[in-house]
């Protein structure tokens, strides 16, 4: 009874701290900085329970138990910044034939990681996870010096039995061997001492951001990154992961569509450096120069590669940044491929803009979904977008993952960068910006394959949709960002 009376004596000092408190956290959100879905989320959460929305927006912006971690990284890229410099001539020649990748690299050098532009790099297209899962294992076998892996999951299973197969040979050959991973993996498809497993063999292997008791936003923030870097001279990069079902010798949604490049030549060093940086987070120096390729023997190549990365720690939204700039400046056609339609304001708006304008947007998801309720989620964009005169097409066979930006056939971007919130706010993330490179007809032609087993989405088929999938859509909507 005493309790009741004490919490009775103060419930005004209580209700008056949590209006305080409610009124002081909604003009934060008027004034920040977050995109516009974001910040209703945030208002109507403080709408509804104002003491704990408040406290929960208070807690995700201390950085706490992140600001460590969020530090270092900027001090790796800064320690990195010498071996990411752009060629005067290539800017040259870019800004002499006005073009708009130029700017585009303008962008990219103020960007906090200045990823340069490369023009002697051979890119390969892989259309399939298939198609990569074979030529990785042959570029992993004649690596000499050292091999660096980064995935986002990796599992047991055929397809990371091979490339382990492979990667323990090498190390008997005296090959450096690195492996990283997301410390997700350690909840789901490896053991909590997989890392030392590895170590017991002679590979070097770290967990990102292992999960622990400590409470913390820091594993909001996740490794999504899938990078391969073979004696600094081939890298990969792509949506594919080291698991059973990207090469569908598991089904679990029917078949599973994936893509991924090689590069061969100079431009991979800046995945060679995004490596470094990500895997000396836990180190305490960063060491670089011994493993840079001298590319003597690269092949010859047409057209411009620009690797890049993303990453949640800081202000720059490089990855959503890049596409909205895609469809800004595209003319005829913007063909797009992603497992995910959870988009803010910013890019909707860019992607209904192109096709206002008369631009030929086409965007492919998958027809079985991995995820029922973002899938609900993306079929409240449909109509709004298909106002707008965007194509929306279904993949018939199963599971689209792969995450593929072309544009007027002279554009395209590679890479593990999904159209939703987690790609392009928590997560790391990397791709390839490719600018008039002869694979960018691979990826036309994939495109236009794809296409012909997709299923166009029109005003009847939207009708279709169960009752309850629109309910769960339109209610998800309201916390998207938060997802």
């Amino acid at each position: 009874m005493a309790s009741f009376a004490w919490i009775d004596k103060y419930q005004l000092w209580f209700e008056g701290i949590e209006r305080i408190l409610a009124i002081a956290v909604v003009l934060y959100l008027v004034n920040s900085e977050m995109d516009a879905l974001s910040r209703v989320t945030w208002l109507i959460l403080v709408m509804i329970v104002p003491l704990f929305g408040s406290i929960l927006l208070i807690y995700t912006k201390l950085d706490w138990g992140y600001r460590g971690l969020k530090q270092r990284v900027n001090d790796l890229v800064d320690e990195s910044e010498s071996y990411l410099k752009d060629d005067e001539e290539i800017l040259k020649v870019l800004k002499s034939n006005t073009s708009n990748t130029y700017h585009l690299v303008q962008y990219f050098q103020r960007s906090h990681g200045n990823f340069p532009v490369y023009d002697n790099t051979k890119v390969t297209y892989f259309p399939t996870g298939e198609a990569f899962f074979e030529a990785l294992k042959v570029q992993l076998q004649k690596a000499q010096k050292y091999i660096f892996l980064e995935f986002f999951i990796l599992a047991e299973g055929r397809m990371w039995g091979e490339v382990l197969s492979i990667l323990e040979d090498k190390v008997r050959e005296g090959v450096e061997v690195r492996v990283l991973y997301d410390g997700m993996n350690e909840f789901s498809t490896l053991s909590f001492d997989y890392a030392e497993r590895l170590q017991k063999i002679g590979i070097q292997a770290k967990a990102f951001s292992p999960i622990s008791p400590f409470v913390s936003t820091y594993y909001n923030y996740r490794d999504h990154r899938k990078i391969v870097v073979i004696d600094g001279e081939v890298s990969f990069t792509g949506g594919a992961n080291l698991a059973d079902e990207y090469i569908n010798e598991q089904e679990r949604f029917g078949h599973w569509k994936d893509t991924a490049v090689m590069l061969e030549g100079e431009a991979t060093d800046s995945f060679l450096v995004m490596f470094l940086q990500m895997w000396s987070i836990s180190e305490s120096e960063l060491i670089i120069e011994p493993y840079l390729g001298n590319h003597e023997n690269a092949p010859e190549a047409n057209g411009y590669v620009i690797p890049y990365g993303d990453s949640p720690l800081d202000s720059d939204k490089v990855g959503e940044n890049v596409y909205i700039d895609i469809l800004n400046h595209s003319k005829d056609y913007v063909y797009i491929m992603s497992p995910y339609l959870i988009l803010d304001s910013e890019i909707e708006h860019a992607i209904r803009f192109a096709a206002e304008r008369g631009v030929d947007v086409r965007i492919i998801l998958p027809g079985i979904p991995d995820k029922p309720i973002p899938y609900a989620l993306a079929k409240t964009y449909f109509e709004p977008l298909m106002k707008s005169g965007v194509k929306i097409y279904l993949y018939q066979p199963g599971f689209i993952h792969a995450k593929v930006f072309i544009c007027d056939h002279s554009k395209a971007v590679v890479g593990t960068i999904n159209l939703d919130y987690r790609s392009l706010y928590h997560h790391f993330e990397c791709a390839t910006y490719l600018y008039k490179v002869d694979a960018i007809q691979d990826i036309f032609e994939d495109y236009m394959d794809t296409l012909d087993v997709s299923k166009l989405v029109t005003s009847e088929t939207l009708k279709e949709t169960p009752f309850h999938q629109k309910v769960i859509g339109h209610l998800v909507k309201t916390i998207a960002p938060l997802l």
